[in-house]
């Protein structure tokens, strides 16, 4: 049957408001899209961001755990001093990666895995902290402990293997999250070293073992002493004589010392003195002592005897200076 006009005109008028519709949904539907695109791409750059920020402080943890667990296995063919030093560039590096942790809690990532990581490494950091205190204490190593919150090795060992496990679950959170993010996983290295027997080992190796040993290493008097034999010393006819004296500590650990300086006169003239001077010198470390002026009188004739306690001493060094003092007479009679 042939359509009226008024049926083609309102059939054309419905295929409008048709092809009206179908642009309508394909615009809201092109903007959907275009609004998912763009949420997820701030969510792909933050997760890629914390990727990269979260692996770096694994590595660098790794790699620390990894240089420990070599010291613990290998350090007896280390010096002490060597050892102290390595030990302390590891101790060095931990504040920075507790404040790295600090800044990964920011953004918010999918699944809470920031909120995860900084906890782990928070921990972590106080782990190794505690073991290197550990070594670092048994072997008397001149030390101030790193590990900010009280733990046992044991406990601090533990802490590992279990941050580690928790960590080996959580770092898949972001795999099928927006920018497809591997994480790595924390390392095992040091969490399954037999740390008490490691421990005692290192402290009883002949190059790590602690010999403490000091001594006199130099003495000086003003005024300059006139030539004389050994053993003694010929000062111009003056009333004050300036004394130091420079001790020396030949061990890699802090060592108390004394030093005793008396004035024993012979004869008539003159008077007995007596002084004490300490210090605690540092590794390897030496102290120059400058006494009170010794009083003296011309043609006075004493002796001075020069005494370092605290420590046996070193092979080649003295801790015991003695000599037969002569002022010489004044030029006045």
């Amino acid at each position: 049957m042939a359509r009226t006009r008024a049926q083609r005109r309102r059939y054309q008028v419905l295929v409008g408001f048709a092809l009206v519709a179908t642009v309508l949904v394909l615009v809201f539907a092109n903007d959907v899209a275009q609004s998912g695109r763009e949420s997820r791409s701030p969510r792909r750059s933050e997760n890629r961001t914390f990727g990269a920020l979260a692996n770096r402080l694994i590595t660098e943890e790794n790699t620390a755990e990894a240089r420990l667990a070599y010291l613990f296995g290998h350090g007896e063919t280390l010096s002490r001093s060597v050892l102290l030093a390595r030990l302390s560039q590891i101790a060095q590096q931990l504040p920075g990666w507790a404040n790295d942790a600090r800044l990964l809690r920011r953004p918010r990532i999918a699944h809470g895995l920031n909120s995860t990581i900084a906890d782990l490494m928070a921990q972590r950091v106080n782990d190794d902290a505690t073991i290197i205190d550990t070594l670092a204490q048994a072997l008397h190593l001149p030390w101030t402990p790193v590990a900010t919150v009280p733990e046992s090795w044991v406990s601090a060992q533990q802490s590992l293997a279990q941050t580690g496990a928790t960590w080996s679950v959580a770092r898949w959170g972001l795999v099928h999250e927006p920018g497809l993010v591997h994480l790595d996983a924390l390392s095992g290295a040091l969490a399954t070293v037999p740390l008490r027997a490691a421990v005692s080992a290192l402290a009883s190796s002949p190059s790590l073992v602690l010999t403490r040993g000091i001594g006199i290493t130099a003495v000086a008097v003003t005024p300059a002493p006139l030539p004389a034999p050994a053993g003694q010393l010929v000062l111009a006819p003056v009333t004050l004589v300036h004394l130091a004296v420079t001790v020396s500590n030949a061990a890699v650990a802090t060592q108390p010392v004394s030093v005793t300086v008396s004035v024993t006169p012979i004869g008539r003239l003159g008077t007995a003195q007596r002084q004490v001077m300490s210090v605690t010198l540092g590794s390897l470390d030496s102290y120059g002592f400058v006494f009170h002026d010794l009083a003296t009188v011309p043609s006075e004739r004493f002796t001075l005897r020069i005494v370092a306690s605290g420590a046996p001493s070193r092979r080649g060094w003295s801790t015991t200076r003695t000599y037969l003092v002569t002022m010489a007479p004044s030029g006045a009679g």
